[in-house]
């Protein structure tokens, strides 16, 4: 008999990264021409969002979370966005109905040049049988593993990115 825990996780795997992630990925790269709004498929509402220093707040509607989503797409799509690398991740399951998934994002153009790094937190839960994101906590980086990024000194730059 498989072990819960790791079927949550198993779970949890196929959910983010083989379901959110790509289809983020095609909406803002422009790959897959969608409304913004197929993002409450995956976010929650309200949901919790802190990328000092640009934002750190409750996103309150659905109008909220949406806009949350335009203001990550927009200036990946005006740097050529085609791609994210992960090149490191972890996944700690709480119970069968909440995890953390902690990711680096490693946003790149069609050539695999860097636009952005990110260590980013997903705090998930799973509502009516639906995984979903109920609070997104990220940070530049110039590391690559998960352990580097949460010990390394916060950078000024806020990169490409502008204020929400």
């Amino acid at each position: 008999m498989k072990n819960h825990h790791k079927q949550v996780e198993e779970e949890l795997q196929k959910w983010f990264f083989e379901t959110y992630i790509p289809h983020w990925v095609s909406v803002g790269s422009g790959a897959v021409d969608q409304g913004s709004d197929f993002i409450l498929e995956y976010w929650g509402t309200p949901m919790y969002a802190c990328d000092p220093p640009i934002i750190n707040q409750w996103l309150l509607t659905d109008a909220e979370v949406i806009k949350f989503l335009e203001y990550n797409h927009k200036p990946l799509k005006e740097s050529d966005y085609h791609h994210t690398n992960v090149p490191d991740r972890r996944i700690t399951v709480f119970n069968e109905d909440s995890a953390s998934i902690e990711v680096i994002w490693s946003r790149c153009r069609k050539d695999d040049s860097e636009i952005e790094r990110l260590a980013c937190n997903f705090l998930v839960g799973k509502i009516d049988g639906k995984w979903k994101a109920l609070g997104i906590t990220a940070r530049d980086t110039t590391k690559s593993t998960m352990d580097e990024a949460w010990a390394e000194e916060l950078l000024t730059d806020a990169s490409i990115r502008s204020a929400f």
